[in-house]
Formats: C-alpha cells, structure tokens, sequence
C-alpha cells in the first residue's frame, strides 16, 4: 500500500512568533528574532545572544492549565502549543476515525535539561531525598510526545526521535512514512526543545560551536565568509500530516504534499559533517526521486544553514552532488538567520516554513549576509524575499552523529 500524504494544519512557537500567522508576517518582513540573553548572565562564557521565546503564555497558547504547567518542562509546553494551533488549523479534531488511526512523532535533541540542572544542584545542597518526585518523566525527551497524545486523546504511534539536530525532520519524515505505507491516517509531527540555559551555552562554547557575537541583529550570519558559530534558539514546529482522500473527502485545506524523505548517516565524525557531503546528498536525492520529481523541478532548499564554519561549506557541496547542474538555479535560504539554531525543534519549524513558502509561492530572505564565501557560491536570497512560483521545495537537517534527514514537498495536483 502506498497512499499521498498532505500537510493540513501548521503550529508553531519560536523567536519571532508564539503562532503561525505572527511568525510568517515576521518571516516575510525579514525580522531578526535574535536578542540579548535575558534569562541570566552568560558573559563569564563569552556567548551574549540566543534565540529566544519571547511573551510565551501557556495558559493560553497552549490552553493548558496552572496545575499542569507545575509538572511540565518548557519544551513540552511548547509542543503542545504549537500542536494544538496545528489541529485547529487542520479544521478537524479527527474524531471521525479511531484514535488508534492518529499518532504522535516529535523529536526532541536534549529535553528537560533545565529540570536536570535545577534537581542536580537541589541534590547537591541538600541530598538525594530532595529530588522531584517528577524528576524522570519531566526530564525525558519523549514526554513532549506523550503529553500531546494525552492533550489530544491520540492513540496512535507515539514516540520521540532523538538525532540531534535532525530530530525534528526525522520524526515528520518517520510520521509521513506511516501515513504513506498505511498504518496511521494522520499524525502530529515536528520538534521541539527549550535548552538556552547556561549549561548548554556552556557546552557549545567550549567546542566553539556558537557565535561570540554581541550584536543580535548580526550574530547569524549563515553562509557569510565570516560567519563565526550558530545562535541557540528554542521553540516548537508542528504539522498535521493526513491521507490524502481523507483530507479531500472532509474538504480540507492543504499546504503541501509531502511526497519524499530520504534519511542517512555520514558515518564520519561526532560533531563534523563529511566535508565532501554524500550521505547529506543521498539523503536529498532519495527524497527528491521518492517524490517522483527529478533534481530540476526543486525551486528551493530550506538549508540546514547553521552559520558555522563547516556546515554551511559542506551543505553546499551536498546540495551540489544532489542537484547537479540545477544547484546554479535553486533558490537557497537559511530561517536560522532570524530565529538561531533550535536544536531538535530546527527541522520542525523550518518545515512549517517551507510549507508555507510552497502554499504561498514566497522565499524569505537570509539576512545578515554581508561578505561572500568562494566556498558557499549558490543562491542563498540574500538580498531581499523572492516572490516566485515554488514547484517543490526540499527541507534540510544534518545532526550531530552524522544524521541527516530531507523532506521533499511539492504542490498539491489533483
């Protein structure tokens, strides 16, 4: 059984918006979401900015309660935000199927790393008796999934990827997987993460993953000759995947066709991409041939573009090997430009981009372009937004471990 697989519902919170609509608006203006570290004070570690939620409500984005939000990480909250815009944008709550027929994917790259520091340092001053009862199930990636399916009253499959900075994509391309091979109708899917804490920061500082910039509007840089290290982001992506007849048959409105995902492994180093980028190009290339559509018809690529020395090098050469001659026409951009690197929540929110950027025939920019790269010599939109038509659109993230992960969408056709 092979069945069409169509994205019907959007969610999303992240730096530049606490929903779908706010945060396209921002994305089409070109707006940074990037600002000074509000939480505490991470100069001592020379890391000054993130990409941070900002006026986030639970209780009304999420439609969540006080007594809930007591057990309840921050990433988690913001899963269930953005799947709850997600299916009321769907127009449906799927209660005309089993819920058994609708599942639950979101990856997630660290988790409740948060509650781990606050009930270590708890331990540490005043013992082991003083741990969270909570502790375990607040603090483990896979209870974004979990808290979803309970909010939604989803009994699908229901589970979390966890591959770095893959994890969001993973699980959206995990979840059309199941929709398209018949053993789910539909799934909510995405990412979700909320790590800018001072231990995180700390970590990717001293591997000098991240910028030392002091200038939010000018930290990310991706693409740029002098690019110097992401920015850490948080927030949450979400989409409602559904069985195509499913979705016509209710008169559903439709983004996009997800039509391809191709996943692989560089097989190279812990933290480094393979500088000549073949398992990154394979994992486009299958996506691109599942779809049934060949390297020409992609009118444009969401890069993984995370404003570090290597990757955004290496993407390149990946998107190169891939598209061959049609890499010189490809419209290219990078959302971390204006939102930072949000981990496990990256491909979530850069899908819902890239559906959007299909549904509405527009690329956005990537700001904060200045210097050209000899080594980074494709189209990245660095000038200004691009209102074009977008035939197919693939959807990138390469994670730590060497995990890469593509999605392919394409325009709906009847």
């Amino acid at each position: 059984m092979s069945r069409r697989v169509v994205i019907t519902g959007l969610g999303t919170v992240n730096p530049l918006g606490n929903n779908v609509p706010q945060f396209w608006e921002n994305i089409k203006q070109g707006k940074c979401g990037i600002s000074k570290i509000e939480k505490f004070d991470a100069s001592d570690i020379g890391i000054h900015v993130a990409g941070q939620v900002q006026n986030y409500d639970a209780l009304e984005c999420g439609k969540l309660e006080k007594k809930e939000l007591r057990n309840m990480q921050l990433y988690t909250q913001y899963a269930i935000s953005a799947a709850c815009e997600a299916i009321k944008d769907s127009g449906t709550d799927f209660k005309d199927i089993s819920p058994y027929e609708v599942g639950v994917l979101i990856g997630v790259g660290i988790g409740g790393i948060e509650f781990i520091e606050q009930q270590y340092s708890k331990m540490l001053d005043k013992g082991a008796s003083k741990i969270s009862p909570f502790f375990v199930p607040m603090m483990i990636g896979n209870m974004a999934a979990g808290e979803v399916a309970i909010k939604l009253g989803f009994k699908g499959d229901n589970y979390c990827t966890t591959t770095a900075c893959a994890s969001g994509t993973h699980a959206i391309g995990e979840a059309f997987r199941k929709i398209k091979d018949g053993y789910l109708t539909a799934a909510v899917c995405g990412g979700s993460e909320s790590a800018v804490t001072k231990f995180v920061l700390g970590g990717f500082a001293t591997m000098h993953a991240l910028t030392k910039s002091e200038d939010p509007m000018d930290a990310s840089r991706p693409f740029d000759k002098n690019r110097d290290g992401f920015v850490l982001g948080e927030g949450a992506g979400m989409l409602v995947l559904e069985e195509y007849e499913h979705a016509k048959a209710r008169g559903a409105e439709i983004y996009a066709e997800l039509a391809g995902y191709g996943a692989s492994g560089d097989g190279y180093h812990i933290t480094s991409p393979d500088p000549e980028g073949e398992a990154a190009a394979h994992a486009m290339a299958y996506s691109i041939k599942e779809a049934g559509l060949e390297p020409s018809d992609i009118t444009y690529i969401n890069a993984h573009g995370t404003s570090t020395g290597l990757n955004d090098k290496y993407e390149t050469k990946a998107v190169k090997k891939a598209l061959g001659d049609a890499a010189n026409s490809v419209k290219i951009n990078s959302t971390k430009s204006m939102i930072g690197h949000l981990l496990g929540a990256a491909g979530g929110v850069e899908a819902v981009v890239t559906a959007l950027s299909v549904k509405n025939d527009f690329i956005h920019q990537t700001i904060n372009y200045k210097t050209p790269d000899e080594e980074c010599d494709l189209d990245y939109c660095t000038q200004s937004g691009v209102e074009t038509p977008v035939k197919a659109a693939l959807s990138n993230s390469l994670g730590f471990g060497g995990h890469n992960a593509t999605i392919c969408m394409k325009k709906i056709t009847d």
